[in-house]
């Protein structure tokens, strides 16, 4: 019994130790012969960002070449990073909804409602005093109030599409309606200043200038960019979007929770256009009804500009980022060329018409 237990114990230490051989040996030939770098390969895997990276290079050469004195201008550049971040912070969260094949048309009337209840907190907080530091209380409050008045308003965007089954299309402009009325109505249609922002560190904090020259909304504009990158491309959430996206019952057979994830989808939306309302009106510092109302087409422009599919499973954050400083620049190429500045309704038109279409023919030959 003795015998056959040292033999057994003998033949165990023998496996593990040709085991552990084996791994070693497979990963010194892994190392050895990694694969090499392919720049074919590269290419096809990185196709949509290459495409719009090469697209934006060739039109800001043609703008340079075009209108040199406005192009190679420094203030032009200043210009653009402090316009563009107003509804390129929204295109990057509305990519992700496209991509999980839902669009919410709603964002501009979010953007009012969320000053709503900032404006609502602000004033209901008096109580706190009128001091430097009670006044930068007060707006912290009132900024919480209002992020969280988008993320409610995003949630019952998407509560609606997945429980009772309507397109997100009807759903947000519905909404989109019903929100804006309810500015109205709170507001009386009436527009109000918010000099009082001026006293709180916020104010350089959300639309400030680093070095007179940075304006902080395209501080801004990167982060949420980078880190809504790292949803869709380091996160479980990201791949369950694209899943969504490409094909909502294979994904449901895989055990994600779809509704669950257009619902935080929208939720997303719903937070970051609150947050693009607070710059938008901090900058100016001042409160319009109607704020958000010009958003709506150079936003979408740019999201399909920048390689987002319009029927899901596909779309980057870099090709959008890019996009929105396309759309961005054509008012001022349009101008800076001598060309009329009625023209870039036309072309934001022509561009969402032609990446449905070009979307449309892509998918029809993967078929």
């Amino acid at each position: 019994m003795l015998q056959k237990l040292v033999v057994s114990i003998s033949e165990n230490k023998w496996m593990d130790t040709m085991n552990s051989q084996t791994n070693e040996t497979i990963s010194t030939v892994t190392q050895r012969y990694k694969v090499p770098f392919n720049f074919r390969r590269f290419v096809r895997t990185h196709s949509a960002q290459l495409g719009i990276l090469g697209v934006f290079l060739a039109l800001w050469l043609i703008f340079i070449i075009s209108a040199p004195s406005t192009f190679l201008s420094p203030r032009i550049y200043t210009a653009f990073m402090t316009s563009t971040p107003f509804f390129a912070i929204m295109a990057i969260p509305l990519t992700v909804i496209v991509i999980a094949k839902e669009i919410d048309l709603s964002f501009p009337s979010i953007m009012a409602m969320g000053m709503v209840a900032f404006s609502f907190v602000y004033n209901e907080s008096a109580f706190i005093g009128s001091t430097t530091a009670s006044t930068t209380v007060r707006v912290f409050l009132a900024i919480i109030a209002a992020l969280i008045a988008g993320t409610i308003i995003g949630w019952i965007n998407g509560f609606i599409v997945v429980k009772f089954g309507i397109p997100s299309l009807v759903v947000t402009i519905g909404t989109q309606f019903f929100w804006r009325g309810a500015v109205l109505v709170l507001t009386s249609g009436t527009n109000f200043p918010l000099e009082y922002i001026k006293q709180t560190f916020f104010y350089p904090l959300l639309v400030g200038k680093i070095g007179g020259f940075l304006p902080m909304q395209m501080i801004w504009l990167v982060i949420i960019t980078i880190i809504v990158w790292v949803l869709l491309n380091r996160h479980r959430f990201g791949a369950h979007v694209y899943l969504t996206g490409d094909n909502v019952n294979s994904a449901e057979l895989m055990g994600v929770n779809t509704g669950r994830t257009r619902i935080q989808a929208f939720m997303m939306v719903g937070l970051v256009s609150a947050f693009a309302g607070l710059i938008s009106s901090f900058y100016i510092a001042y409160f319009w009804p109607n704020m958000g109302s010009g958003y709506l087409l150079n936003t979408l422009a740019s999201v399909f500009l920048g390689g987002t599919s319009v029927f899901g499973g596909t779309g980057t954050i870099l090709g959008t980022f890019l996009g929105t400083f396309i759309i961005g620049s054509i008012d001022a190429a349009t101008v800076a060329v001598g060309l009329t500045g009625f023209l870039t309704q036309l072309i934001y038109g022509f561009i969402i018409v032609l990446s449905v279409i070009m979307h449309a023919y892509l998918r029809r030959r993967g078929e």
